[in-house]
């Protein structure tokens, strides 16, 4: 019987359900207490972008259900993994909700949340690293700085079909005059709309990261500066799941590399992961 095996218990009446953070990617920025979750759990409804490494943490007898869900791909209907977790919570099994990054930072999390407490079943959270803490953070460069910017803003760059969504132009006048760093999730494909929107309060020359895949052997990444993340993202080919960090924290990426932030012919940073 190996180590993971000796902490599952199987159903026996009522189970319970816990939605754990699997952190940005790098199976190395798991908290303790995801793995020991993962590891007690008898059934894991995983999502897409969890790296498959932090499933070794599970035992071999849990039943490990991929329930996908990325922008722009067929996914599973969020109503359908609802019921799921309600299902198996009434079988009597240890679910574990296994989500990328934080379940509380546009990972839906809230949603299931209330699902669950409106079916009776208490539910546990385990935060996990966001990956618009890390896309920076692995660039050398913080979300905030005394000199730079007062506070950090996460938003989402993909609203629901009836949702107008971000007012980009509030969000640029508001990061312009109280100092924030603007971190943007689901933002590639609307790129050009928050490009436009954003210049109407902020500088053209404002730098703008890019990382793709954030925390990952394989991250690519650029830097850029406002008034050519359109074009930037054309020609390096970047795309989702990538972060967008628009503000002057970003120029501590351009000293570490050296690239002039203010001249707009200054090549990107190099497109690799380890640097």
């Amino acid at each position: 019987m190996s180590q993971n095996d000796s902490n599952i218990i199987r159903p026996s009446g009522v189970g319970k359900c816990t939605l754990v953070g699997a952190g940005p990617g790098d199976p190395e920025l798991l908290t303790l207490k995801a793995v020991k979750a993962i590891q007690a759990a008898t059934v894991l409804l995983v999502d897409d972008l969890v790296n498959e490494q932090i499933l070794q943490h599970a035992s071999p007898a849990a039943r490990i259900v991929h329930v996908g869900k990325r922008g722009g791909c067929k996914s599973t209907p969020q109503a359908f993994i609802h019921q799921l977790m309600v299902n198996a919570v009434h079988d009597g099994e240890n679910v574990v909700r296994l989500k990328g990054g934080d379940p509380f930072i546009f990972g839906r999390g809230g949603e299931e949340t209330q699902h669950l407490r409106e079916a009776g079943i208490e539910v546990c959270v385990i935060n996990g690293i966001t990956s618009g803490l890390a896309a920076l953070t692995s660039l050398g460069a913080p979300l905030t700085h005394r000199e730079h910017a007062h506070g950090v803003v996460f938003v989402t760059g993909h609203a629901k079909p009836d949702d107008q969504g971000t007012d980009w132009r509030q969000l640029a006048a508001t990061a312009r005059d109280a100092k924030l760093t603007l971190v943007i999730y689901m933002g590639v494909r609307g790129a050009e709309t928050i490009q436009n929107e954003l210049l109407t309060g902020l500088p053209a020359n404002t730098p703008v990261a890019i990382i793709e895949n954030a925390s990952m052997p394989y991250q690519r990444q650029a830097l850029t500066q406002l008034d050519q993340l359109t074009l930037t993202l054309q020609k390096s080919g970047l795309q989702s799941p990538s972060i967008l960090v628009v503000g002057d924290v970003v120029k501590a990426c351009a000293q570490i590399f050296q690239i002039d932030q203010n001249d707009p012919t200054a090549p990107t940073l190099p497109l690799h992961a380890n640097m």
